[in-house]
């Protein structure tokens, strides 16, 4: 009996670790739940840009440009044999073997492969993009069925909600981070980028070069934004995200009609904001010549008050009311100039067409 007893105390205190154990890992963090649902939608793309051999003067400008020969190397050739440069972003699937990512994944490729997460690799054809919004839509060439990322609502998040991160970055498959969303409309102008037309959403959750085009996750494994950006320098740390629900209406735009129609006035706009009264303002800081802006009447450092119905207090709000009323229809317009209340209407054009003018 001396023998047993203590056998029975220590078989007791060994197997009570093991099944506490067991309920400690059974239990799932609201990360690993939300990837499960959105994980195996995402993708790997993978493309190829076949460049033609090119040749240039010994005494041509490139060669006597320390940047251009640091760029690509001191030992450069008179003339470059023809070659496959090959890059890798992140997408997810959104709808029937349709790929959502960035434009700038897939531009300019002449091949463009899609890498799922049970191993299978598979060529894709490009539908669309849409440079403007760096959104471009891929279609896998197979048969699904396809594993199918939910969609969540944009418009819905606010500043502090947790963002997951999904991607590839450095080409390491499903590669998860977290972080939390640091800011929301975040203009692509006060990150010192013009030809870009996007608000972004702004997360701390890590972003490296590869989740391009990979999905932001909310804490329900939702898509809530296309992971896109990346701050590098002073301020490193910063992520940006297209908001799905922007990226939703391109996309379907892409797969419709094949491009996108952007109604542009052609101004470009300052936020001002007074910290003594507290109120917001939209400045004119220049008319495109020839634009509908400039041959309604519009003028630089004129002050927007209103278009349409609505009372304007950011850039976002002008840029929102005119691409809701679209192009070749009126929109009112009121404006502030030198304590002068002026109404003018101004009928929106395609970008494209604003280019051309």
């Amino acid at each position: 009996m001396a023998i047993i007893c203590p056998t029975n105390v220590i078989s007791q205190t060994y197997t009570k670790p093991k099944i506490n154990e067991v309920n400690i890992y059974s239990k799932k963090s609201f990360i690993t739940k939300a990837v499960e649902r959105t994980g195996a939608s995402v993708v790997t793309i993978d493309t190829q840009r076949y460049v033609k051999k090119r040749i240039f003067p010994r005494n041509s400008q490139p060669f006597l440009d320390p940047y251009f020969e640091r760029f690509f190397g001191l030992d450069l050739p008179n003339e470059n044999q023809p070659r496959i440069e090959q890059n890798q972003g992140s997408g997810f699937i959104f709808a029937d073997g349709l790929v959502m990512t960035n434009a700038h994944v897939v531009n300019g490729s002449d091949k463009v492969t899609v890498g799922l997460t049970n191993g299978k690799k598979l060529n894709a054809k490009l539908i669309g993009q849409d440079f403007f919004t760096d959104i471009a839509v891929l279609k896998i060439e197979g048969k699904g069925p396809w594993p199918k990322a939910k969609l969540g609502d944009s418009a819905k998040i606010k500043v502090g909600d947790w963002a997951i991160a999904v991607g590839n970055p450095f080409g390491l498959e499903n590669t998860v981070t977290l972080g939390i969303i640091s800011n929301l409309n975040r203009n692509v102008n006060q990150l010192g980028i013009y030809d870009k037309k996007l608000d972004l959403i702004q997360t701390d959750a890590a972003i490296n070069p590869g989740n391009s085009g990979g999905p932001l996750l909310n804490s329900y494994g939702e898509v809530i934004g296309i992971n896109t950006l990346i701050r590098s320098g002073p301020g490193a740390g910063l992520s940006f995200a297209i908001p799905i629900n922007k990226a939703k209406e391109i996309a379907y735009q892409l797969i419709n009609n094949g491009k996108v129609v952007h109604p542009m006035i052609g101004i470009s706009l300052i936020d001002v904001g007074d910290s003594q009264t507290n109120n917001n303002s939209v400045k004119v800081g220049y008319v495109v010549p020839n634009s509908p802006a400039q041959k309604s009447g519009i003028m630089v450092n004129d002050i927007i008050i209103k278009v349409g119905n609505k009372d304007i207090e950011t850039a976002s709000d002008i840029i929102s009311q005119i691409s809701k009323n679209g192009i070749n229809k009126q929109i009112n317009i009121l404006l502030k100039r030198r304590n002068k209340l002026i109404k003018l209407k101004v009928k929106p054009i395609d970008i494209t067409k604003l280019q051309n003018n």
